[in-house]
């Protein structure tokens, strides 16, 4: 009940149900961008300071070892089982959005941690950065296979679907120069170098107003998140389950591979609600040119409208919770 009752997360509620009574309620999309881009900013700040105070420390290695390793297992897996109940395009989509991972999901978790007073370490940031892109690539890899079998099937025959501007360098140029992500990583250099004189000077910036902000945006994410519920009318129930499910065995996954490598409890909650999450901005951006045969609705629907408001509202304490009772037992 404590996530319930935190500010940021009673108004991403409000903005789930004014999406639902059609209120003319909107945020500007300029006004949007920018709470993005601070939020990111603010945390790739408190992950440079942090991983000033730690050094390259193997308890930094390992988890972004893990990171990485699921990252590319993740989409591998819904990959194998959405192709069973969906086109193999819309699976490859789907893998990749659900391979990725959700900034605003891990801010927020960060946030839950910190009012609950559990430490974690700052550069859990960096393994979100380095969680965005294999999935992507990954998928665009896929999909090129999956085109190469309909030629052959077709004897050649036939008008081939274009691929991503640019081929694969397009699209791995487009991941590691999105500009959030660039914000992200160089807000951490930054946080990195200016020591705690910097700190102090950036503290009421970054840090005072981060919870304010934070509600804000979310406001924000649950006008967004109830519009995306209308793309899911007539979907397979097998995908709604997976969007439900899925989330919860990524999590577990990360849960005992956290366990095996003996990560601290906050960075372990961190892993977990990082392999749950899903991407519904960067993700699906390059997507719609880079699997033009998968579609928007379906990847979009089920990432913004099923699994983001469940993570926000109940997935990142349940995570917390398991992590808690994984580490102890």
């Amino acid at each position: 009940m404590t996530s319930l009752l935190d500010p940021a997360v009673l108004f991403f509620i409000f903005g789930l149900f004014a999406g639902v009574v059609r209120s003319n309620l909107e945020i500007p999309p300029a006004i949007s961008r920018f709470l993005a881009l601070y939020l990111l900013m603010a945390l790739g700040l408190k992950g440079g300071l942090s991983l000033a105070q730690t050094g390259l420390t193997a308890e930094v290695a390992k988890s972004l070892g893990l990171a990485l390793f699921l990252a590319s297992l993740t989409p591998i897996l819904g990959f194998l089982f959405l192709r069973r109940v969906t086109s193999s395009f819309n699976a490859a989509a789907i893998a990749a959005t659900y391979g990725s991972v959700s900034a605003v999901t891990f801010i927020t978790a960060n946030q839950f941690l910190d009012i609950n007073g559990v430490e974690h370490g700052g550069y859990m940031a960096a393994a979100m950065a380095l969680m965005e892109s294999p999935a992507i690539i990954m998928a665009v890899v896929m999909a090129n296979v999956l085109r190469r079998r309909a030629e052959d099937a077709a004897g050649g025959s036939g008008p081939a679907s274009p691929p991503h501007p640019g081929g694969l360098w397009g699209v791995l140029h487009e991941s590691f120069t999105d500009g959030a992500q660039l914000l992200l990583l160089a807000s951490m250099a930054i946080g990195t170098i200016i020591g705690a004189e910097g700190a102090a000077a950036m503290k009421p910036f970054s840090a005072d107003l981060f919870k304010g902000m934070l509600a804000f945006f979310l406001l924000d994410m649950g006008l967004l998140a109830s519009r995306s519920l209308k793309n899911l009318r007539g979907q397979s129930g097998w995908l709604l389950l997976y969007a439900v499910l899925g989330p919860l065995i990524h999590a577990y996954v990360a849960l005992l591979l956290a366990r095996l490598f003996g990560l601290s409890l906050g960075d372990a909650t961190l892993l977990a609600v990082l392999a749950a999450s899903a991407s519904y901005i960067a993700v699906p951006a390059v997507l719609r040119e880079a699997i033009p045969e998968a579609e928007p609705s379906v990847y979009m629907g089920l990432s913004l409208g099923v699994t983001f408001p469940l993570n926000i509202v109940f997935g990142i304490p349940l995570y917390h919770f398991l992590a808690r009772s994984m580490l102890s037992a």
